[in-house]
């Protein structure tokens, strides 16, 4: 029927003018073109609201209506390649040049409602907390820039009019080059794959990595990339392939078991421990210092004394996890003095709110100190020398 319309238009109408009638046959098809455009666009809208009528979210998120008008543009190239070998199949330098631009128009179209499917993948996979936690957006990353460089290779061979295995044969003779070229989207890919694979990053995550001076949020992760927002706002970038070949230290599993650890220890002068006395025992039981902890009058020493009382008021801190690790305990001496270590976990990560809680219990553990007979070792100042040797006058310090 179609190879009848065109003689029809080569016998009645146009004559013996090859012009006119490859004109009207070139409107023709742009006519049924467009008119194959609005009628795939019509059938795609009534799809679009299918999809948003279904009780699933996963097709409203690959399905979007951006892809949906990529989808739509390869309708009218699809018509006007069913329709060039009745139109033009007798022209061979018209259908050949018309053949070539239709199918380049089909490959971009089909690159773009690939990448723009994947992109919709990629944000479909970032909605949903199960699959959140993969650093896939190297890898999608790295999916475009193939299905780009397929679609560059079949581009060429359509232009060209050789087969793409032709021109992959010739890539080949340069492999050391683009190896070189793209080395660092390569290790991307692979550091990529490996982060994601052992669950080691993500977006959101906290990290600290001393050999690129970073301490914050991770905020991107992409295929050459990473970035982290430090606590100071500042941005640092970092190489994927180097968070894997070296070591670096992720918050995340701190901040999901809902408890942040305090480990810190304050040394007490080795010179101020020993017994107590009954009188002693007696004035800090009074003052309540003492409750629930039992004492023998004779043989108490205040540094054990110390260490029992802060251990029950750890215990019972509301703002402490007291049914995680939780210890006081003594440590080997040092010439710095005798040192006491506390290990707790606070019931909170927020930053601001473990500073705070961590600060009130230190300062409520300096304080009583000397409750208990106790000092804190210090490294004397020099009015502390002045104080030891009068000669020493505080002109000659200063």
């Amino acid at each position: 029927m179609l190879t009848t319309i065109r003689d029809f238009i080569t016998e009645n109408i146009t004559g013996q003018s090859s012009i006119a009638t490859n004109g009207i046959l070139l409107l023709l098809t742009a006519l049924a073109a467009i008119a194959f455009y609005y009628i795939t666009r019509f059938l795609l809208a009534m799809l679009e609201k299918l999809i948003m009528r279904s009780p699933t979210e996963w097709d409203d998120d690959l399905i979007t209506p951006r892809f949906l008008k990529s989808l739509s543009q390869i309708a009218p190239a699809i018509c006007v390649r069913w329709l060039l070998p009745s139109f033009f199949g007798t022209s061979e330098g018209m259908f050949r040049f018309l053949s070539s631009v239709t199918s380049l128009y089909i490959l971009v179209c089909v690159v773009m409602t690939v990448i723009i499917f994947l992109s919709n993948l990629r944000r479909a996979m970032a909605k949903r907390d199960n699959l959140r936690r993969y650093a896939v957006k190297g890898i999608f990353q790295m999916l475009k820039i193939i299905a780009v460089c397929i679609g560059t290779i079949i581009g060429i061979s359509i232009v060209m009019s050789i087969p793409p295995t032709v021109i992959l044969t010739s890539l080949g003779a340069s492999a050391a080059v683009l190896m070189l070229v793209f080395k660092d989207t390569i290790l991307g890919l692979v550091a990529s794959v490996q982060l994601t694979a052992n669950k080691m990053l993500k977006e959101g995550d906290w990290i600290i990595s001393e050999a690129h001076n970073a301490n914050g949020e991770v905020i991107d992760v992409s295929l050459t990339t990473i970035k982290v927002r430090n606590w100071d706002n500042s941005v640092s970038t970092i190489p994927p392939y180097s968070l894997v070949s070296e070591s670096f230290r992720n918050y995340q599993a701190m901040k999901e078991s809902g408890g942040r650890r305090v480990d810190r220890s304050f040394y007490i002068d080795a010179d101020s421990i020993r017994f107590l006395t009954s009188e002693e025992i007696d004035s800090l039981s009074s003052e309540g210092w003492l409750d629930g902890i039992d004492t023998d009058p004779y043989k108490t020493v205040n540094f054990g004394l110390l260490r029992r009382y802060l251990e029950i008021y750890l215990r019972n801190h509301p703002a402490l996890a007291g049914e995680k690790t939780l210890m006081v305990r003594q440590m080997a001496p040092t010439p710095s003095g005798l040192p006491l270590q506390l290990y707790f976990f606070t019931r909170t990560t927020v930053w601001e709110e473990y500073e705070k809680i961590q600060s009130d219990v230190f300062d409520h553990v300096y304080a009583v100190v000397s409750r208990f007979g106790l000092r804190v070792f210090q490294t004397p100042a020099g009015t502390d020398i002045a104080r030891a040797n009068p000669a020493i006058s505080q002109d000659s310090l200063s």
